[in-house]
């Protein structure tokens, strides 16, 4: 729940900071940098659209991971590693940078910056408590 809750934050904090702004000319860049670059670029909507599904596909998952189902395991692992180290670390870092690519820059701070500390100390917490209920061998 606090994963949802940080996601849900974050992505409030990207939408109000125009991180489309930001993450739409970069991957453009990329590809025409290198050709090919797997990451689709957005419309607001369908942009805001998406990520509001998927945190609540997130939510109705919830119960299977108060259960503790084994297969539901790898999934918040990911969401964790992916939406949230990932994620914070690179809203931390570009940041810092003042840029993604060399020719996109921002005004300091990123997109989504203030939230990527909420998003890092709820995915640890995710870590902490996926170990902690981790099924003991027999």
């Amino acid at each position: 729940m606090l994963m949802c809750a940080a996601l849900a934050i974050h992505v409030t904090d990207e939408a109000l900071t125009g991180f489309l702004s930001v993450y739409n000319p970069t991957v453009l860049a990329l590809r025409a940098k290198l050709g090919f670059w797997p990451m689709p670029t957005f419309e607001f909507r369908e942009w805001l659209t998406g990520l509001s599904l998927g945190i609540l596909l997130l939510l109705a998952l919830s119960p299977f991971a108060f259960r503790n189902a084994r297969w539901i395991r790898p999934i918040f692992y990911f969401v964790a590693i992916v939406t949230g180290v990932f994620n914070a670390l690179g809203h931390t870092t570009g940041t810092i940078l003042g840029h993604t690519v060399s020719t996109v820059r921002f005004p300091r701070p990123a997109p989504g910056f203030y939230s990527s500390p909420l998003l890092l100390v709820a995915s640890i917490y995710a870590f902490v408590e996926l170990r902690r209920t981790r099924p003991r061998p027999a």
